[in-house]
């Protein structure tokens, strides 16, 4: 089913991108036009270099582009301070990376803990744990887990200073092909359920048609944005 959502939680205008290395100018994103709507879950493809981290990184208020509007409920991101883009990543948004990032001498509890230690509305650590199915593995360290339980806590750990927005960078680029099925239906059971919005980048197409809108990357531009008027559960989804 196609997304409802209609209210713009961000709107990315002329964003362009472009790295200075010495003399050398590396273009990376040209004059990037974009929406994102509450709610949804929106996937972004394409090859590696197309300027996928590029994107995210900006969403998430990690890096600038060097042109355009970014901007986050009306908000323009590009125009922030380092502190107030700080305070933006601690209430807003929460990352979920290909690679866990999870403290090893710290238990999956510990783990997500941390997280809530920085936000003004954290929720409660042990119900995220059970949402996420690791209600009986939250005493363990990550040395203890499943890759795919890593990074189940890696989610647990976003999710848990309720952020507004949830980025993910390769979320099972990590995983084989059953493990990965279980973290994609985290993901959409977080969107149904709470609301939350998704924006997942990939390289591997086939995910894409778990998302309400796909946007396709090439290049540093937008080479196709679709909405997916059927979407796949993420258990029939093959790569």
């Amino acid at each position: 089913m196609a997304t409802t959502a209609t209210r713009t939680l961000f709107q990315l205008s002329g964003v362009s991108k472009t790295y200075r290395m010495g003399e050398v100018e590396v273009p990376v994103l040209h004059d990037v036009d974009l929406e994102i709507y509450a709610g949804e879950i929106m996937v972004i493809v394409g090859p590696s270099g197309s300027g996928k981290s590029t994107l995210l990184n900006i969403i998430g208020g990690i890096d600038s582009p060097t042109a355009g509007d970014v901007l986050f409920q009306d908000r323009d991101l590009a125009q922030l301070n380092e502190r107030e883009l700080t305070a933006y990543r601690r209430e807003h948004v929460g990352f979920v990376f290909q690679f866990y990032n999870l403290v090893p001498t710290l238990t999956a509890r510990e783990n997500v803990l941390v997280s809530t230690e920085i936000s003004r509305t954290p929720m409660d650590v042990d119900e995220v744990l059970d949402m996420v199915g690791l209600g009986d593995r939250k005493d363990h360290f990550p040395s203890q887990l499943s890759g795919g339980e890593q990074q189940r806590v890696a989610i647990a750990r976003a999710l848990a200073k309720d952020p507004t927005l949830l980025l993910c960078d390769e979320p099972t680029g990590a995983l084989d092909l059953s493990t990965g099925r279980m973290v994609l239906e985290l993901l959409d059971r977080l969107c149904a359920d709470l609301g939350k919005t998704i924006v997942l980048i990939t390289h591997n197409n086939p995910i894409s048609h778990l998302a309400h809108r796909v946007v396709k990357l090439g290049q540093g531009t937008i080479a196709e944005a679709r909405v997916n008027t059927e979407r796949t559960s993420p258990h029939d989804i093959q790569w």
